[in-house]
């Protein structure tokens, strides 16, 4: 479990999704000065969905990050434990089969998808080691899972000067933008608390993925974590 997280309820967390789930997409485009859309492009590449599958998009939120996997023919099951944002994910998108779970138990029988996926919601979970699990339990045998998370800049004069940018600028622009600005301090602090790659990775393999790789994007910025179900 990540300190951040242990600072709040599951209730809390979901509380403040629903708080700023009006304008999250747009809060998250001026925050991330853009590069989200091209995260989420990389994130499409990765899961490489293909038409048949079944794709399973954990912290979907309104369901954008889904579009671009049934696009692609996949049938793909948004996934959020934030009401707020799946009222607002059905009012945009009404044909997209939303689901209330909570990833450290999901409503989902046994080897259910073909890929797992779940982008920046990873550490917003209160037990991750169980919901590695809980995912891995319900991806087939062979079945992929992209976990796309904020991470650690690798150049270190940059990280320095990113964990400036989280902890006293984030919070300053999410208070002109978003419809709950105090939860961009709460996000900004659980970013910083997060393990760096090498031992999100390790966590992966514990939870008994195999092929375990990652790729970082923006310079560390985001990372990439890819791993097999054996």
């Amino acid at each position: 479990m990540n300190r951040a997280s242990l600072d709040k309820q599951p209730t809390e967390v979901a509380a403040m999704f629903d708080a700023v789930a009006a304008k999250y997409d747009l809060t998250n485009d001026v925050l991330a000065l853009g590069l989200n859309r091209r995260w989420r492009t990389e994130v499409a590449r990765a899961v490489a969905a293909r038409p048949g599958e079944r794709v399973l998009d954990l912290a979907a939120g309104t369901g954008t990050s889904s579009l671009p996997f049934v696009e692609n023919g996949a049938y793909t099951v948004p996934c959020d434990f934030s009401q707020g944002m799946l009222r607002e994910g059905r009012r945009r998108t009404p044909w997209l089969p939303f689901v209330a779970g909570d990833a450290a138990r999901l409503p989902f029988r046994d080897a259910s998808f073909d890929a797992v996926t779940i982008s920046f919601g990873l550490r917003n979970v209160r037990d991750t080691d169980a919901a590695l699990r809980e995912m891995l339990r319900v991806t087939r045998p062979g079945g992929r899972l992209v976990v796309c998370e904020f991470s650690h800049p690798v150049w270190a004069p940059f990280r320095t000067a990113y964990s400036e940018y989280l902890m006293r600028a984030l919070p300053s622009v999410a208070r002109r933008v978003s419809s709950a600005p105090d939860a961009y301090v709460y996000l900004a602090e659980s970013i910083r608390a997060w393990p760096d790659q090498p031992a999100l990775a390790a966590r992966l393999q514990d939870a008994g993925w195999r092929r375990v790789a990652w790729r970082d994007l923006s310079g560390g910025i985001v990372a990439l974590h890819r791993g097999r179900r054996p």
